[in-house]
């Protein structure tokens, strides 16, 4: 029996002390996590609502290089003249006729008609931000380092929480047992 209750103490000392470790990493995650979940029920603060152009019909569209050309001048016009962006993605949506433009910096992101070019929103994409607290990658942004942080942050955090698992399930499992053990 003591060398079971000596487990269940490592155990718990195990538990207590990931816990303390990785506190604040675990808050960021879980916050993050909550708010990614409800990014499309927030009403257009976490994630804006994708507007609608005028045609579906990829024919009827500006070419792309267009599109892109109007994009730039939307950001140096709208958001900023001094800075030159860099764009992460382009998303076709041609289901709702409208291209967006995503940009690396101040994740801003700009809404174009497929088929006018015309500005139908200009966003702020905090569900961008929120996604890179989340995953680890903001670190790798700050520090201007290629992966390797986000790597080690979702590996100690993913490896931590299989270890809550565990031990939080002999901290529940392991009282039961020697309570039996003891009643036989």
């Amino acid at each position: 029996m003591t060398k079971q209750a000596r487990f269940l103490r490592n155990i718990r000392k195990i538990h207590r002390i990931t816990g303390v470790v990785l506190f604040v990493a675990f808050v960021f995650m879980s916050v993050s996590g909550l708010l990614l979940g409800w990014k499309k029920n927030s009403g257009g603060i976490i994630q804006a609502k994708s507007s609608t152009g005028t045609s579906t019909e990829l024919s009827e569209w500006l070419p792309i290089d267009s599109l892109n050309t109007i994009a730039f001048q939307v950001y140096r016009d709208s958001i900023s003249a001094t800075r030159m962006p860099e764009l992460d993605r382009i998303d076709v949506r041609q289901n709702k006729g409208m291209v967006k433009f995503v940009f690396e910096e101040g994740y801003w992101g700009i809404q174009l008609d497929g088929a006018t070019g015309e500005l139908l929103q200009i966003e702020r994409r905090w569900s961008d931000l929120i996604e890179n607290v989340h995953d680890g990658s903001v670190l790798d942004h700050w520090f201007r380092t290629e992966g390797g942080l986000k790597l080690l942050y979702s590996s100690i955090t993913g490896l931590a929480l299989l270890m809550f698992s565990l031990t939080g399930f002999w901290l529940w499992y392991g009282p039961k047992r020697m309570r039996r053990k003891m009643e036989r």
